[in-house]
């Protein structure tokens, strides 16, 4: 069994153009990802519709969710949530001046 250590503040990449999107660790039932975003935000059209549940943390910066029943959760740093499987749902909004790191685990 190989240990890896890391720092989900370190090696964050100069272009940002895009989110980020770094796999952590997979498993069978598991799959553990940072993201980063800056400025961006889900497609207009479409919501995400995921099969596994959903575990988000805002480790810094901030964001806005939007659920296809109308409620939006506004995230800061700290904040959490778990969005059940099928439960549509879409980033409206990241803080556009820095940095949003997020850390997602998906799971069944």
């Amino acid at each position: 069994m190989t240990i890896d250590i890391g720092n989900l503040f370190e090696s964050l990449p100069e272009d940002i153009s895009k989110e980020v999107f770094s796999e952590i660790i997979q498993g069978e039932n598991i799959r553990i990802e940072r993201i980063i975003s800056k400025g961006h935000s889900s497609p207009e059209a479409g919501w995400y519709d995921q099969d596994d549940n959903e575990w988000v943390i805002v480790l810094k910066g901030e964001a806005k969710l939007s659920f296809e029943n109308n409620d939006d959760v506004h995230l800061v740093s700290g904040s959490h949530l778990n969005i059940p499987a099928h439960t549509k749902h879409k980033v409206t909004w990241t803080k556009p001046n820095t940095e949003t790191i997020w850390l997602a685990v998906h799971y069944k």
